[in-house]
């Protein structure tokens, strides 16, 4: 299990000389990748210390009870603290997603429900703000549909991590994507019944130019009027654009800007994150190797999660979680759920559960 701690050791050493040289950190990109290397293998480095340090009491207390009773008693205090180290060790160890790094583009979209759907997709979006408010992370809003009652029929926005983050936004939303189902008095009911609606997220990997190999003869532009709730136009020119990759059949549309050009930035982000992903689902596929957990990021057919109002209950189907904090997971406090599904995450891939 641990035949490559001394390269990643190793390779701490190096990273940490490196980060050392200020020539290095004339390119600022290049140093924050080194950065979350660094801080990436730091936990490992550390508990691997741990590990051996108190392996190596543990070999003293048992060679000298042979001749003092007094040290059998720390024996059993010991190796459970040796185990312990180990079993976090083995975590640290687990293959890395190899998109944890990234920043990420996440769309929300209203579902079964009309506009009380476009409101729960309103209230999702507030939730992610707020939670990357918490966690110092910048958003921005790449493009929104509002609904009449004011929540989305959908919205997409950029989500990206601080400079100094070691693990990237894909780490904690990754495990957001797919249906979210809402089960609540509607703003819309006059006798008070509890109704179901879903919207759907989709998280993808924000791809660099350099990931994905774009050819704009392979992409149809086309340009049109924005709009506003109810389908009114917004706008006297063709601001708003529309791609669509034509090798894929990808459909990618932004209006929220009122430059043309900056739509079509806006859109082509949008659409080298989708080309990413698909590409990546391909080779996971070709390889045999599509875990169900990233199955779950990218389908929105599978509902992961109920919002219950009624009891403020909030409930993770995937890995059982439930708690009774709903109104402060809407407020953006998401960190148990997600710790949840990232220790589900890890007891699958520990069991060989592929």
């Amino acid at each position: 299990m641990f035949d490559t701690v001394n390269e990643l050791i190793d390779e701490y050493a190096d990273l940490e000389k490196r980060l050392a040289d200020p020539a290095v950190h004339a390119d600022a990109g290049a140093a924050r990748k080194l950065g979350r290397r660094y801080a990436e293998l730091g936990p490992i480095v550390a508990t691997h210390r741990a590990w051996t340090a108190i392996g190596e009491d543990l070999a003293a207390a048992t060679e000298l009870a042979a001749e003092d009773d007094s040290f059998k008693a720390e024996i059993p205090e010991l190796a459970a603290r040796h185990e312990e180290f180990a079993e976090k060790l083995r975590q640290l160890l687990l293959p890395r997603d190899p998109n944890d790094g990234k920043d990420v583009i996440l769309e929300v979209k209203a579902g079964e429900g009309g506009q009380e759907s476009a409101l729960f997709a309103g209230d999702l979006l507030r939730m992610y703000l707020r939670y990357a408010e918490r966690r110092g992370w910048k958003t921005e809003i790449l493009d929104a549909t509002e609904s009449d009652l004011g929540g989305y029929k959908d919205v997409s926005m950029a989500v990206k991590a601080r400079a100094s983050d070691p693990d990237g936004v894909w780490d904690r939303l990754k495990f957001e994507g797919g249906v979210h189902r809402v089960q609540r008095v509607p703003v819309t009911e006059s006798q008070g019944r509890i109704h179901t609606s879903a919207a759907g997220v989709l998280v993808l990997p924000e791809a660099e130019e350099v990931e994905v190999e774009l050819n704009m003869n392979d992409v149809r532009v086309d340009v049109f009027r924005s709009s506003g709730p109810g389908g009114q136009s917004v706008n006297t020119t063709d601001s708003a654009v529309r791609l669509t990759h034509l090798p894929t059949g990808i459909v990618v549309s932004c209006q929220n800007e009122k430059s043309q050009l900056q739509n079509k930035e806006q859109a082509l982000r949008i659409l080298r994150a989708r080309l990413l992903v698909a590409a990546q689902e391909e080779a996971n596929k070709e390889a045999g190797e599509l875990r169900k957990s990233q199955i779950r990021t990218v389908d929105r057919s599978e509902r992961i999660r109920t919002y219950n109002y009624a009891e403020n209950r909030i409930s993770d189907h995937r890995v059982n979680f439930k708690a009774y904090n709903l109104d402060q997971v809407l407020d953006g406090d998401l960190e148990a759920v997600i710790d949840a599904c990232i220790a589900g995450d890890q007891a699958a891939a520990l069991s060989g559960d592929d």
